[in-house]
C-alpha cells in the first residue's frame, strides 16, 4: 500500500489539528483514525517524533497536565499554516482520496479473502460430501459382508445337521438291514431243520445220501445194514414195472426231484454247491460200487 502522507505532509496536518485545540500525543493520533474512518491509525513512533521535531522548530509548544504532554500550536506555527492554506486544501483532498484507495483496496482484499474462503468452504463440503459417501458406501459394503458371513454360517448349520440326519438314517439302516439278515439265517436254519428231518424220515437213497454226507463211504457192516434197512421205505410208492433200468430211471428221476426242490426252497450258495459236488461224488462212487459186477 503506498504512503499515505507524502514528504513533510504529515508535519502540516499535525499543525493543522493542534490550530484546532490543544492536544496530546495519543489524542492526536485517535483524530488522525477517526480522520481515516479506522483504516489508518499511526503508531506513536511516528507522531511522537515529528512533534518533538516541530517543538524545536519553535512551531508548537507543550505543557505538562496530569503527567502528560499537551502540545499547542505557536503563532509561527498558524503564520506557516497560513503561508501553506493551498497545500493544506490539496492535503484534504489527498487524505479523503487515500481513504477512498484504503477502503477499495480493504474491499478487494476482502473480496478476495471471501471468495478464497467459498472456494475452500465449497471444496471442504464437496470433500465432505465424497468423504460421507464414502463411509456410506463402506459401511453398507461391512453390512453385506456380515450378511453373507451370517448366511455362511447357516448353510454350514444347515450341512451339519443334514450329514448327522444322514448318518443316523444309514446307522438305522444298518441296523434294519442286520435285524432282517439274521432273520433270514434263522429262518433259513428253521427250514433246513424241517428239511433234515424230512430227509431222515424218507429214508432210501436220500438216507444213504446224508450218511455219506455226515460220515462218508460206509464202510463197517452195521452202516450198510442201515442203509439197506432205509433203502425200503424211499419211494415206496413206485411200483415195479418189471424193467430194471426203467426202475432205476425212476428213482433217480425221483432222486434228482426231492434234492432240487430242498435246494430251491432252503437256497443253495457256492459253498454248498462245493459240499455237493463232494457228497455225490461220494454216494456216485458208491453206487457204482454196488452196480459193479460180483464174483
Amino acid at each position: 500500500m503506498p504512503p499515505v502522507f507524502a514528504h513533510g505532509r504529515l508535519r502540516l496536518y499535525l499543525l493543522k489539528l493542534l490550530d484546532e485545540a490543544p492536544r496530546h500525543g495519543y489524542e492526536v493520533i485517535r483524530l488522525l483514525e477517526e480522520r481515516f474512518q479506522g483504516l489508518y491509525a499511526p503508531s506513536a513512533g511516528t507522531v511522537y517524533p515529528r512533534l518533538s521535531k516541530l517543538e524545536a522548530e519553535g512551531l508548537v509548544t507543550h505543557a505538562t497536565e496530569g503527567g502528560r504532554k499537551v502540545y499547542s500550536i505557536t503563532e509561527a506555527g498558524r503564520a506557516e499554516l497560513a503561508d501553506r492554506s493551498g497545500e493544506l486544501a490539496d492535503l484534504e483532498l489527498e487524505i479523503r482520496d487515500s481513504v477512498t484507495e484504503l477502503a477499495a483496496e480493504i474491499r478487494s482484499d476482502v473480496r478476495g479473502a471471501a471468495g478464497d474462503l467459498r472456494r475452500e468452504m465449497r471444496a471442504a463440503a464437496t470433500a465432505s460430501a465424497t468423504q460421507v459417501s464414502e463411509e456410506d458406501s463402506w459401511k453398507a459394503a461391512k453390512e453385506e459382508l456380515r450378511k453373507a458371513r451370517q448366511e455362511w454360517k447357516e448353510q454350514a448349520r444347515r450341512a451339519k445337521d443334514e450329514s448327522r440326519r444322514a448318518r443316523e438314517e444309514a446307522q438305522a439302516a444298518r441296523r434294519q438291514a442286520k435285524e432282517a439278515q439274521d432273520r433270514a439265517r434263522e429262518e433259513v436254519q428253521r427250514i433246513a431243520g424241517q428239511l433234515q428231518e424230512q430227509f431222515a424220515r424218507s429214508g432210501g437213497v436220500l438216507g444213504s445220501l446224508a450218511g455219506a454226507w455226515l460220515g462218508g463211504t460206509a464202510s463197517a457192516p452195521a452202516d450198510a445194514a442201515a442203509d439197506a434197512a432205509d433203502a425200503g421205505g424211499w419211494a415206496a410208492d413206485l411200483a415195479p414195472t418189471g424193467d430194471p433200468a426203467r426202475d432205476l430211471d425212476r428213482l433217480l428221476d425221483r432222486f434228482r426231484d426231492e434234492v432240487r426242490d430242498a435246494a430251491r426252497d432252503r437256497g443253495v450258495s457256492a459253498t454248498q454247491v462245493a459240499e455237493a459236488r463232494d457228497h455225490l461224488a461220494a454216494a456216485a462212487a458208491r453206487l457204482a460200487t454196488t452196480f459193479a459186477p460180483r464174483p
